[in-house]
Protein backbone atom coordinates (compact mmCIF):
# COMPACT_ATOMS: atom_id res chain seq x y z
CA UNK A 1 0.00 0.00 0.00
CA UNK A 2 1.48 3.49 -1.24
CA UNK A 3 0.45 5.99 1.48
CA UNK A 4 -0.03 9.64 -0.45
CA UNK A 5 0.24 13.54 0.67
CA UNK A 6 -1.54 15.68 -2.01
CA UNK A 7 -0.33 19.21 -2.66
CA UNK A 8 -2.43 20.82 -5.35
CA UNK A 9 -1.88 24.49 -4.93
CA UNK A 10 -5.15 25.07 -6.03
CA UNK A 11 -4.75 23.82 -9.41
CA UNK A 12 -7.82 22.72 -11.35
CA UNK A 13 -6.40 19.00 -11.91
CA UNK A 14 -6.46 18.34 -8.07
CA UNK A 15 -10.81 17.10 -7.81
CA UNK A 16 -10.01 14.67 -11.27
CA UNK A 17 -6.30 13.49 -9.53
CA UNK A 18 -7.67 12.89 -5.91
CA UNK A 19 -10.74 10.67 -7.44
CA UNK A 20 -8.54 8.54 -9.94
CA UNK A 21 -5.85 7.75 -6.53
CA UNK A 22 -8.11 7.40 -4.38
CA UNK A 23 -9.78 4.48 -6.57
CA UNK A 24 -6.91 2.84 -7.04
CA UNK A 25 -6.21 -0.37 -5.18
CA UNK A 26 -2.64 0.39 -4.08
CA UNK A 27 -2.86 3.86 -2.70
CA UNK A 28 -4.23 5.82 0.38
CA UNK A 29 -4.30 9.34 -0.22
CA UNK A 30 -3.24 10.26 3.64
CA UNK A 31 -3.74 13.81 3.50
CA UNK A 32 -4.39 17.08 1.47
CA UNK A 33 -1.66 20.03 1.89
CA UNK A 34 -2.08 23.61 2.30
CA UNK A 35 1.02 24.86 1.13
CA UNK A 36 4.18 23.72 1.32
CA UNK A 37 5.56 24.37 4.61
CA UNK A 38 2.21 21.74 5.77
CA UNK A 39 3.15 19.21 3.55
CA UNK A 40 7.00 19.06 5.43
CA UNK A 41 5.86 19.27 8.25
CA UNK A 42 3.51 16.45 7.85
CA UNK A 43 6.19 14.23 6.11
CA UNK A 44 8.53 14.19 9.49
CA UNK A 45 5.72 11.72 10.69
CA UNK A 46 7.05 8.90 8.73
CA UNK A 47 4.16 7.60 7.16
CA UNK A 48 3.93 8.34 3.62
CA UNK A 49 5.39 7.63 0.82
CA UNK A 50 5.07 9.63 -2.48
CA UNK A 51 4.27 13.31 -2.50
CA UNK A 52 2.17 14.43 -5.14
CA UNK A 53 2.90 18.39 -5.54
CA UNK A 54 2.11 20.73 -8.13
CA UNK A 55 5.38 21.41 -10.33
CA UNK A 56 4.47 24.95 -9.54
CA UNK A 57 3.44 25.41 -6.25
CA UNK A 58 4.31 28.69 -4.19
CA UNK A 59 7.58 27.31 -2.15
CA UNK A 60 8.69 24.82 -3.77
CA UNK A 61 12.39 24.40 -3.88
CA UNK A 62 15.53 21.87 -3.71
CA UNK A 63 15.18 22.51 -0.11
CA UNK A 64 11.76 21.41 -0.03
CA UNK A 65 12.34 18.05 -2.49
CA UNK A 66 15.80 17.80 -0.47
CA UNK A 67 13.63 17.57 3.09
CA UNK A 68 10.91 14.72 1.48
CA UNK A 69 14.23 12.51 0.39
CA UNK A 70 15.64 12.75 4.18
CA UNK A 71 11.93 11.20 5.60
CA UNK A 72 11.85 8.59 2.06
CA UNK A 73 9.09 10.42 0.18
CA UNK A 74 9.27 10.84 -3.17
CA UNK A 75 8.42 13.34 -5.31
CA UNK A 76 5.87 13.07 -8.03
CA UNK A 77 5.43 16.27 -9.60
CA UNK A 78 2.12 17.66 -11.85
CA UNK A 79 2.11 20.14 -14.26
CA UNK A 80 0.25 21.67 -16.94
CA UNK A 81 1.99 22.22 -19.49
CA UNK A 82 3.60 19.18 -21.53
CA UNK A 83 5.74 16.96 -19.18
CA UNK A 84 9.21 17.20 -22.09
CA UNK A 85 8.78 20.84 -22.19
CA UNK A 86 11.98 21.77 -21.87
CA UNK A 87 11.27 24.62 -19.59
CA UNK A 88 9.18 21.88 -17.06
CA UNK A 89 12.28 19.64 -17.01
CA UNK A 90 14.72 22.09 -16.28
CA UNK A 91 12.37 23.47 -14.10
CA UNK A 92 11.71 19.59 -12.37
CA UNK A 93 15.72 18.61 -12.72
CA UNK A 94 16.38 22.11 -10.51
CA UNK A 95 14.07 20.98 -8.45
CA UNK A 96 15.64 17.36 -8.31
CA UNK A 97 12.42 15.53 -9.23
CA UNK A 98 12.45 13.00 -11.50
CA UNK A 99 8.72 11.78 -12.06
CA UNK A 100 6.81 14.71 -13.59
CA UNK A 101 3.05 14.16 -15.29
CA UNK A 102 2.01 16.71 -17.53
CA UNK A 103 -1.11 17.88 -19.46
CA UNK A 104 -3.07 15.12 -21.11
CA UNK A 105 -0.83 12.50 -18.61
CA UNK A 106 -3.14 12.54 -15.59
CA UNK A 107 -5.00 8.85 -16.52
CA UNK A 108 -1.56 7.59 -15.88
CA UNK A 109 -0.65 9.45 -12.07
CA UNK A 110 -1.51 6.41 -9.99
CA UNK A 111 0.97 4.04 -12.36
CA UNK A 112 3.26 6.73 -11.97
CA UNK A 113 2.80 7.04 -7.67
CA UNK A 114 2.66 3.37 -7.47
CA UNK A 115 5.98 2.76 -9.71
CA UNK A 116 8.23 5.85 -8.27
CA UNK A 117 9.84 3.49 -5.64
CA UNK A 118 12.33 2.85 -8.24
CA UNK A 119 12.88 6.37 -9.48
CA UNK A 120 16.25 8.31 -9.33
CA UNK A 121 15.17 10.48 -6.88
CA UNK A 122 14.73 8.01 -4.42
CA UNK A 123 16.58 7.63 -1.55
CA UNK A 124 17.03 5.28 1.45
CA UNK A 125 15.79 7.20 4.80
CA UNK A 126 18.86 9.10 6.75
CA UNK A 127 21.04 8.42 4.30
CA UNK A 128 24.13 10.57 4.00
CA UNK A 129 25.99 11.38 0.96
CA UNK A 130 29.65 10.30 0.86
CA UNK A 131 32.02 13.64 0.91
CA UNK A 132 35.36 14.11 -0.05
CA UNK A 133 36.30 16.45 2.76
CA UNK A 134 39.37 18.61 2.25
CA UNK A 135 41.91 18.62 5.47
CA UNK A 136 40.62 15.74 7.48
CA UNK A 137 41.85 12.40 7.65
CA UNK A 138 40.29 9.31 5.83
CA UNK A 139 39.02 7.74 9.63
CA UNK A 140 38.01 11.47 10.36
CA UNK A 141 34.58 12.21 9.09
CA UNK A 142 32.80 15.45 10.53
CA UNK A 143 31.12 15.32 13.65
CA UNK A 144 27.65 17.22 14.05
CA UNK A 145 27.41 17.88 17.87
CA UNK A 146 24.36 20.33 18.86
CA UNK A 147 24.77 22.59 22.03
CA UNK A 148 21.65 22.55 23.95
CA UNK A 149 20.14 23.75 27.23
CA UNK A 150 16.63 24.36 29.07
CA UNK A 151 15.47 27.82 29.58
CA UNK A 152 17.49 30.50 32.02
CA UNK A 153 20.90 31.05 30.48
CA UNK A 154 22.93 28.21 31.69
CA UNK A 155 25.71 28.67 28.92
CA UNK A 156 24.64 27.66 25.49
CA UNK A 157 26.20 30.04 24.01
CA UNK A 158 29.94 30.67 25.91
CA UNK A 159 30.10 26.57 25.85
CA UNK A 160 29.33 26.36 22.43
CA UNK A 161 31.50 28.90 21.19
CA UNK A 162 34.51 28.03 23.01
CA UNK A 163 34.32 24.72 22.10
CA UNK A 164 34.23 25.66 18.72
CA UNK A 165 37.21 27.48 18.80
CA UNK A 166 39.01 25.17 20.89
CA UNK A 167 38.96 22.24 17.92
CA UNK A 168 39.84 24.95 15.58
CA UNK A 169 43.04 25.80 17.63
CA UNK A 170 44.00 22.05 17.43
CA UNK A 171 44.09 22.69 13.56
CA UNK A 172 40.78 21.14 12.69
CA UNK A 173 38.38 22.46 10.34
CA UNK A 174 35.32 23.40 12.60
CA UNK A 175 31.66 24.90 11.56
CA UNK A 176 30.24 26.83 14.05
CA UNK A 177 26.50 27.52 13.57
CA UNK A 178 24.23 29.78 15.31
CA UNK A 179 20.59 28.50 14.91
CA UNK A 180 18.77 29.77 18.01
CA UNK A 181 15.18 31.19 16.80
CA UNK A 182 15.22 33.52 19.97
CA UNK A 183 17.90 35.44 19.48
CA UNK A 184 21.62 33.95 18.80
CA UNK A 185 24.39 35.74 20.47
CA UNK A 186 27.38 33.86 18.76
CA UNK A 187 28.70 36.86 16.69
CA UNK A 188 28.32 39.27 19.52
CA UNK A 189 30.82 36.44 21.53
CA UNK A 190 33.17 36.47 18.70
CA UNK A 191 33.22 40.01 17.90
CA UNK A 192 31.74 39.22 14.43
CA UNK A 193 30.16 43.19 13.71
CA UNK A 194 28.56 41.91 9.75
CA UNK A 195 25.37 43.09 9.38
CA UNK A 196 24.42 39.97 7.22
CA UNK A 197 23.32 37.11 8.64
CA UNK A 198 24.76 34.29 7.71
CA UNK A 199 21.87 31.78 8.52
CA UNK A 200 19.46 34.01 6.53
CA UNK A 201 21.81 34.10 3.49
CA UNK A 202 22.06 30.20 3.73
CA UNK A 203 18.17 29.67 3.77
CA UNK A 204 18.00 32.27 0.65
CA UNK A 205 20.94 30.04 -1.22
CA UNK A 206 18.93 26.76 -0.38
CA UNK A 207 15.66 27.54 -1.52
CA UNK A 208 17.22 28.71 -4.99
CA UNK A 209 19.55 25.32 -4.93
CA UNK A 210 22.63 26.94 -4.74
CA UNK A 211 24.14 26.24 -1.30
CA UNK A 212 26.28 23.88 -1.90
CA UNK A 213 28.25 25.63 -4.85
CA UNK A 214 28.30 28.87 -2.75
CA UNK A 215 28.40 27.61 1.09
CA UNK A 216 31.87 29.45 1.59
CA UNK A 217 29.64 32.61 1.33
CA UNK A 218 27.98 32.10 4.56
CA UNK A 219 30.06 31.79 6.69
CA UNK A 220 32.92 34.44 8.41
CA UNK A 221 36.41 32.98 8.74
CA UNK A 222 37.96 33.13 12.34
CA UNK A 223 41.46 32.83 11.94
CA UNK A 224 42.43 29.53 9.62
CA UNK A 225 39.88 26.79 10.65
CA UNK A 226 36.87 28.16 12.43
CA UNK A 227 33.84 29.34 10.27
CA UNK A 228 30.87 31.09 11.42
CA UNK A 229 28.27 30.74 10.54
CA UNK A 230 26.27 33.74 12.52
CA UNK A 231 22.44 33.77 13.51
CA UNK A 232 19.39 36.24 13.06
CA UNK A 233 19.75 39.96 13.35
CA UNK A 234 16.43 40.02 14.96
CA UNK A 235 14.15 37.11 16.57
CA UNK A 236 11.02 37.74 14.59
CA UNK A 237 13.30 36.99 11.60
CA UNK A 238 12.86 33.26 12.01
CA UNK A 239 9.96 32.64 10.26
CA UNK A 240 12.46 32.99 6.97
CA UNK A 241 14.07 29.97 7.67
CA UNK A 242 12.70 26.60 7.14
CA UNK A 243 13.74 23.01 8.93
CA UNK A 244 14.54 21.88 5.09
CA UNK A 245 16.60 24.64 4.48
CA UNK A 246 18.41 23.81 7.88
CA UNK A 247 18.94 20.29 7.18
CA UNK A 248 20.71 21.38 3.95
CA UNK A 249 22.61 24.22 5.67
CA UNK A 250 23.96 20.55 8.64
CA UNK A 251 24.60 18.45 5.55
CA UNK A 252 26.70 21.14 4.01
CA UNK A 253 28.74 22.38 7.37
CA UNK A 254 29.59 18.24 7.76
CA UNK A 255 31.07 18.38 4.35
CA UNK A 256 33.31 21.38 5.26
CA UNK A 257 34.28 19.31 8.80
CA UNK A 258 33.29 18.73 12.22
CA UNK A 259 30.02 20.89 13.37
CA UNK A 260 28.93 22.27 16.34
CA UNK A 261 25.37 24.21 16.83
CA UNK A 262 23.98 26.48 19.34
CA UNK A 263 20.10 26.50 19.28
CA UNK A 264 17.16 27.57 20.95
CA UNK A 265 16.23 26.47 24.89
CA UNK A 266 12.24 24.91 23.79
CA UNK A 267 11.52 21.73 22.67
CA UNK A 268 7.92 21.70 22.73
CA UNK A 269 6.12 21.41 19.39
CA UNK A 270 4.41 24.61 18.07
CA UNK A 271 0.81 24.37 16.61
CA UNK A 272 1.56 25.62 13.00
CA UNK A 273 1.48 21.92 11.38
CA UNK A 274 -1.39 21.11 13.25
CA UNK A 275 -3.54 24.13 11.97
CA UNK A 276 -2.12 23.83 8.68
CA UNK A 277 0.36 26.13 8.73
CA UNK A 278 4.11 26.43 8.35
CA UNK A 279 6.74 25.04 10.55
CA UNK A 280 7.20 26.61 14.20
CA UNK A 281 9.62 28.59 15.38
CA UNK A 282 11.26 25.62 17.82
CA UNK A 283 11.50 23.53 14.93
CA UNK A 284 15.03 24.90 13.84
CA UNK A 285 16.19 23.59 17.13
CA UNK A 286 14.68 20.12 17.02
CA UNK A 287 15.86 19.74 13.21
CA UNK A 288 19.58 20.42 14.64
CA UNK A 289 18.87 17.80 17.54
CA UNK A 290 17.63 15.13 15.19
CA UNK A 291 20.63 15.20 12.74
CA UNK A 292 23.01 15.37 15.67
CA UNK A 293 25.61 12.86 16.40
CA UNK A 294 25.93 13.98 19.87
CA UNK A 295 24.43 16.35 21.87
CA UNK A 296 25.67 18.58 24.83
CA UNK A 297 23.82 19.76 27.42
CA UNK A 298 24.40 22.53 29.89
CA UNK A 299 22.86 23.21 32.85
CA UNK A 300 23.61 25.68 35.45
CA UNK A 301 24.76 24.59 38.66
CA UNK A 302 21.98 26.13 41.09
CA UNK A 303 19.20 24.71 42.30
CA UNK A 304 16.89 26.19 39.65
CA UNK A 305 19.41 25.43 36.97
CA UNK A 306 19.47 21.57 38.35
CA UNK A 307 15.87 21.56 38.35
CA UNK A 308 15.53 22.66 34.97
CA UNK A 309 18.44 20.35 33.51
CA UNK A 310 16.67 17.09 35.00
CA UNK A 311 13.23 18.40 33.36
CA UNK A 312 15.38 18.89 30.18
CA UNK A 313 16.90 15.09 30.28
CA UNK A 314 13.57 14.13 30.93
CA UNK A 315 11.96 15.55 27.75
CA UNK A 316 15.09 14.57 25.44
CA UNK A 317 15.15 11.25 26.14
CA UNK A 318 11.08 11.61 25.69
CA UNK A 319 11.46 12.35 22.51
CA UNK A 320 13.54 8.98 22.02
CA UNK A 321 16.31 9.54 19.19
CA UNK A 322 18.30 7.55 20.54
CA UNK A 323 20.96 10.31 20.71
CA UNK A 324 24.18 9.68 22.86
CA UNK A 325 23.39 12.67 25.57
CA UNK A 326 26.71 14.31 27.53
CA UNK A 327 26.08 16.84 30.06
CA UNK A 328 27.61 19.69 31.33
CA UNK A 329 27.44 21.48 35.04
CA UNK A 330 28.24 24.92 34.30
CA UNK A 331 29.71 27.12 36.51
CA UNK A 332 30.42 25.15 39.95
CA UNK A 333 31.17 26.63 42.87
CA UNK A 334 32.09 25.97 46.22
CA UNK A 335 29.35 28.42 47.26
CA UNK A 336 26.49 25.86 45.75
CA UNK A 337 27.43 23.46 48.66
CA UNK A 338 27.04 20.58 46.73
CA UNK A 339 29.96 18.31 45.48
CA UNK A 340 30.37 16.71 41.99
CA UNK A 341 29.66 13.38 43.25
CA UNK A 342 25.83 14.45 44.90
CA UNK A 343 25.07 16.39 41.15
CA UNK A 344 26.16 13.43 39.16
CA UNK A 345 23.86 10.95 41.17
CA UNK A 346 20.82 13.65 40.51
CA UNK A 347 21.55 13.72 36.85
CA UNK A 348 22.24 9.46 36.39
CA UNK A 349 19.30 9.43 38.06
CA UNK A 350 17.24 10.95 35.22
CA UNK A 351 18.94 9.67 32.33
CA UNK A 352 21.63 7.94 31.04
CA UNK A 353 24.43 10.09 29.91
CA UNK A 354 27.83 9.50 27.63
CA UNK A 355 29.47 11.63 29.62
CA UNK A 356 29.21 14.35 32.80
CA UNK A 357 31.62 17.93 32.89
CA UNK A 358 31.66 20.07 35.36
CA UNK A 359 32.87 23.65 34.21
CA UNK A 360 33.99 25.75 37.51
CA UNK A 361 32.78 29.69 37.75
CA UNK A 362 34.72 32.08 36.47
CA UNK A 363 33.05 35.50 36.14
CA UNK A 364 36.11 37.51 35.30
CA UNK A 365 37.28 35.87 32.13
CA UNK A 366 34.10 35.50 30.79
CA UNK A 367 33.08 38.97 31.15
CA UNK A 368 36.64 39.81 29.50
CA UNK A 369 36.24 37.36 26.58
CA UNK A 370 32.54 38.77 26.22
CA UNK A 371 33.67 42.77 26.24
CA UNK A 372 36.42 42.24 24.19
CA UNK A 373 34.90 39.46 21.49
CA UNK A 374 37.28 36.99 21.86
CA UNK A 375 37.19 33.24 23.27
CA UNK A 376 38.35 32.60 26.50
CA UNK A 377 41.45 30.52 25.23
CA UNK A 378 43.03 33.70 24.23
CA UNK A 379 42.67 35.41 27.47
CA UNK A 380 45.59 32.62 28.99
CA UNK A 381 45.09 29.37 30.34
CA UNK A 382 42.73 29.09 33.33
CA UNK A 383 40.78 26.31 35.40
CA UNK A 384 37.28 26.84 32.85
CA UNK A 385 39.90 26.71 29.69
CA UNK A 386 41.12 23.68 30.80
CA UNK A 387 37.32 22.31 31.94
CA UNK A 388 36.17 23.18 27.60
CA UNK A 389 39.25 21.29 26.62
CA UNK A 390 38.90 18.06 28.41
CA UNK A 391 35.17 18.49 26.89
CA UNK A 392 36.85 18.97 23.26
CA UNK A 393 38.73 16.25 24.27
CA UNK A 394 35.55 13.80 24.71
CA UNK A 395 33.25 15.09 22.55
CA UNK A 396 35.92 15.67 19.22
CA UNK A 397 38.57 12.90 20.62
CA UNK A 398 40.14 12.73 17.17
CA UNK A 399 41.52 16.14 17.30
CA UNK A 400 43.36 15.80 20.83
CA UNK A 401 46.70 16.35 20.51
CA UNK A 402 49.36 13.44 20.47
CA UNK A 403 51.62 12.42 23.36
CA UNK A 404 54.27 15.01 24.28
CA UNK A 405 57.50 13.63 22.18
CA UNK A 406 60.63 12.48 23.96
CA UNK A 407 62.09 15.63 23.73
CA UNK A 408 58.91 17.49 25.88
CA UNK A 409 57.39 18.87 23.46
CA UNK A 410 54.06 18.53 22.88
CA UNK A 411 52.85 18.02 19.07
CA UNK A 412 49.93 18.67 17.30
CA UNK A 413 47.52 16.10 15.26
CA UNK A 414 47.65 17.74 12.03
CA UNK A 415 45.24 17.48 9.29
CA UNK A 416 46.51 15.22 6.24
CA UNK A 417 46.02 17.16 3.12
CA UNK A 418 43.77 16.00 0.42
Amino acid sequence: MICVLLLAAGEPWESPVLTDLEAHPGVVVLKRCVDVDDLLATVTSGQADVAVVALDAPGLDPASTAHLRRYAVRAVAVTTARSDDLDVREHAQRLGITAVVGSGELATLPAVVTSVEDGADTRVRDEQPAVDVVGQDDDDTGRLVVVWGPAGAPGRTTVATNLAWEVARRRAAVVLADLDPYGGAVAQQLGILDEVSGLLSAARLAAAGQLEERFASVCRGIGEHLAVVTGLPRADRWREVRPAQVDQLLERAVGHGHVVVDTGFCLEDDPGPDLGGRAGRNALTVTALERADEVVVIGAADPVGLARLARGLVDLRERGAGIPVRVVVNRMRPSIGWSEKEIAGMVEGFSRVAGLHFLPEDRSAVDRALVSGRPLAELGDSALVGGLSALADAVFPTTVPAAPEAGGRRRLRRPQSS
